[in-house]
């Protein structure tokens, strides 16, 4: 693990069954990491909720605070079930901060090695995981997130898919993926795709010569052998194909345990706030997705 991470994973809590998945995610991998486990839910309160009605407010305030607590609670335990299965002594700690969620999740950001989220969360005052606040996270935090989205792992064999686009900036994710696919002892799927950012994939095809499958090919596998040698274990399987990312990950999501891409892409419509490929994984891919921005640090 970087020396520059905190040691907790941490994961957010609201009381949804999205953010109970999130919860025993994050409690199996903290338990395969030998790392503490941090829960956390925010309680996102402002006096004039109920204004001109102070006796209702404090009533109504005294009940979301105490759906807050009982939803941590619920939390904790579905921690605890989890890791007396793959390790009983895991350090278990949560906490119930007053503040809005983005703000909460991005400060507890600074001092994790990781912070997972569900994929959506209550529509509610103190609503925790709601979309916006894992896209923003994704976007912003300051080390790796997993969105914890679709069923729950039955098959602990499937692969680790990585995103790979050919630039430096994609290292922390493939770095992540490695770790991540070594630490499961299952195989590693690389996928690389190319198009003209103006021309249909079809199209391209017929204008750009076969020997660009060959070239972007050897990008790939120039990209990865520095990662292969540091972990000879991982098998590594090369997909590369003239299509867009999106709709190549996203197939292999619904056969993955994990898939991992960088925040953003590369070239001049690159997404402004979180990229377009990873945006749609975070809504729309067939299991967790972990999104490790090329400033964060690559551990899994």
């Amino acid at each position: 693990m970087d020396s520059n991470l905190g040691q907790h994973v941490v994961v957010g809590v609201d009381g949804s069954d999205s953010a109970l998945r999130a919860v025993r995610w994050a409690a199996d991998e903290a338990a395969r990491r030998r790392a503490p486990l941090r829960l956390v839910t925010a309680f996102c309160w402002t006096d004039d909720i109920v204004a001109g009605h102070s006796g209702l407010s404090a009533r109504y305030r005294d009940i979301l605070l105490d759906q807050s607590r009982r939803a941590l609670a619920t939390a904790v335990d579905a921690a605890m079930a989890t890791a007396t299965e793959r390790q009983p002594e895991l350090d278990i700690s949560s906490e119930l901060r007053v503040g809005h969620p983005i703000g909460i999740l991005a400060d507890e950001a600074h001092r994790a090695q990781l912070l997972v989220v569900g994929d959506r969360g209550l529509n509610r005052v103190e609503g925790l995981l709601l979309g916006s606040v894992g896209v923003a996270m994704a976007a912003h935090a300051a080390c790796p997130v997993v969105v914890v989205r679709g069923p729950e792992l039955v098959d602990r064999s499937l692969p680790i898919v990585v995103g790979v686009d050919g630039t430096p900036a994609s290292e922390a994710a493939i770095g992540f993926a490695f770790q991540a696919a070594a630490d499961r002892f299952v195989p590693l799927i690389a996928v690389h795709t190319w198009w003209d950012t103006f021309l249909d994939p079809g199209i391209s095809a017929q204008l750009f010569p076969d020997e660009s499958q060959v070239y972007e090919q050897e990008q790939l596998a120039e990209r990865l052998a520095g990662w292969s040698e540091k972990y000879p274990q991982v098998g590594v399987t090369r997909l590369v194909s003239r299509d867009r990312p999106v709709h190549r990950l996203l197939e292999q999501s619904r056969n993955a345990q994990l898939v991992v891409t960088g925040s953003r892409g590369h070239g001049e419509f690159a997404g402004l706030v979180l990229g377009s490929v990873s945006n749609a994984l975070v809504h729309k891919a067939g299991c967790p997705v972990a999104v490790v921005r090329p400033n964060a640090a690559a551990s899994s």
